[in-house]
């Protein structure tokens, strides 16, 4: 099963990026996750989407049209979702044949607050939901206090945070593989 993993981080360091890896280590057998680069897709701008899609935004519907499932793995920006992360989403799915239709799609997020992401969570789903994807419910994946579970190498440490990122990639799979 192929899976494009999606960080709504640009930063190489991003907790986010680390929880994006943990979850390719911990991937159940069968499933590949790639990652997705989404820092070069311009700005969402109806003109230049009108002279054609750029080169960055096709590679990343492409990438999403090939998958059989997606991750999305963000932080939580003033209580919602980044920018880039809902900039790449609007570009990939502008018409025709937006690729995230059916697409089963499982969501987490790190922070290092008390809250984990649940707030950009919540708008992301909404977003999700007008797309049409086969998104995920449960388990939630909210990793709070999150610097406190990664060593300096960027490794997830944390083992009852591997065991709920463990079960949310079961759980993809299990969308994924359902009857459509």
């Amino acid at each position: 099963m192929k899976v494009l993993g999606i960080c709504g981080s640009l930063r190489k360091a991003s907790i986010n990026r680390m929880a994006l890896h943990a979850a390719q280590a911990l991937a159940p057998a069968g499933m590949q996750i790639d990652i997705a680069d989404i820092s070069e897709i311009p700005l969402y701008n109806e003109d230049v989407h009108a002279a054609g899609l750029p080169p960055s935004v096709q590679a990343f519907r492409a990438a999403i049209k090939a998958a059989d499932a997606l991750l999305i793995v963000s932080p939580e920006y003033n209580f919602s979702i980044p920018g880039v992360l809902k900039n790449a989403i609007d570009w990939a799915s502008r018409p025709p044949e937006q690729p995230f239709d059916g697409k089963p799609t499982a969501i987490m997020g790190a922070s290092p607050g008390q809250v984990g992401t649940a707030r950009m969570q919540y708008h992301l789903r909404q977003t999700l939901l007008f797309l049409n994807t086969q998104t995920v419910v449960k388990p939630e994946v909210f990793i709070n206090m999150a610097s406190g579970k990664f060593n300096a190498q960027g490794e997830l440490t944390d083992e009852g945070t591997k065991k709920v990122i463990a079960d949310l990639l079961l759980s993809l799979e299990k969308t994924a593989l359902r009857p459509r």
